[in-house]
């Protein structure tokens, strides 16, 4: 099974949960509700981040540093990514709970090590990741020009990419049970 599409790359460690959906809005009912507000309390050092730029808007795949997902472990961070159709997240490390609740709703959680994310970071311009799940392989490749690759692998629990390839945890209770 293949994921990926249009990458956004979020240069920094320790984003938590309130970074990803604040926690006024948890009182929302529906996933759809918390879309337009997907890291809308993001800061990044020295840099103007705008949660609502089209290259966020049009991404499939998020790439960022260490311990993405950190912070209370709340559902609602997942959904918010789901609902705006991110499907891969590329880091160095995740918060445990984090991670398994991305499995949990069929988002592929991918850790590579930091010198392959540093590899991902000096690609230039727009960067489609393309995962194929089954080799264990994440390929960025720049768009443009000269179109410059890199292949990176990963290792995944089974059950985990069982859940993925199901589209998350119900959807393989509804296909095992």
């Amino acid at each position: 099974m293949k994921f990926g599409g249009p990458a956004f790359f979020i240069d920094r460690s320790d984003i938590n949960t309130d970074e990803i959906i604040p926690a006024k809005y948890l009182t929302e009912i529906s996933k759809q509700a918390l879309k337009p507000h997907l890291l809308e309390d993001l800061h990044l050092e020295n840099t103007r981040f705008d949660p609502n730029s089209p290259a966020l808007q049009n991404a499939k795949v998020l790439v960022t540093r260490s311990n993405f997902g950190c912070g209370s472990s709340r559902e609602h961070a997942v959904w918010a990514l789901e609902v705006n159709d991110i499907k891969v997240v590329i880091a160095a490390s995740f918060a445990r709970i984090f991670r398994q609740n991305m499995f949990n709703c069929g988002i592929l959680a991918i850790e590579l090590s930091e010198a392959d994310i540093e590899k991902l970071f000096s690609l230039q311009g727009d960067v489609r990741i393309d995962v194929d799940l089954e080799k264990g392989e994440v390929t960025a490749t720049e768009q443009g020009h000269d179109q410059r690759s890199i292949t990176s692998s990963f290792a995944m629990n089974p059950f985990d990419m069982q859940l993925v390839s199901a589209g998350g945890w119900l959807a393989y209770a509804d296909q095992n049970y």
